[in-house]
């Protein structure tokens, strides 16, 4: 998978929400709440964030429950054309990348973190995710 969230510190403990059976989800992914509970891999700018995946989850394989990392300090990717300040928020952009937060971006749920470091397109900063 491109753009995975990598761990660097963890604050939680993974929380096991519900996903498909049909979907694969790899480990690191950044995940939108879709449902009550629910989770699928962010697509798109826009989405409500939840978490990142802490495992992978494989397609048809039977399970519909996966652990998310809520919390915690990750190196997220900066989404193509976006950029992170140090101090910010960000929030979800194209799938598993990050962009800096902006007054049309204010709508409930869509905050990812505060980045602790400064970042332009295409570079990793650390994030921390949930703050």
């Amino acid at each position: 998978m491109a753009n995975e969230a990598v761990l660097v510190f963890e604050t939680d403990k993974p929380v096991p929400f519900t996903c498909a059976n049909g979907a694969t989800i790899e480990k690191g992914a950044l995940l939108t709440l879709i449902d009550p509970f629910t989770v699928a891999p962010s697509s798109a700018d826009n989405q409500v964030f939840i978490g990142i995946a802490a495992e992978e989850k494989i397609a048809n394989d039977g399970k519909v429950k996966i652990g998310v990392y809520m919390r915690g300090i990750f190196k997220l990717k900066v989404d193509a054309g976006d950029t992170t300040t140090v101090g910010q928020d960000c929030v979800l952009r194209a799938a598993n990348a990050i962009g800096l937060y902006d007054t049309l971006d204010d709508e409930k749920g869509l905050v990812v973190g505060m980045a602790l470091e400064t970042g332009a397109a295409g570079e990793t900063v650390l994030v921390a995710v949930g703050k």
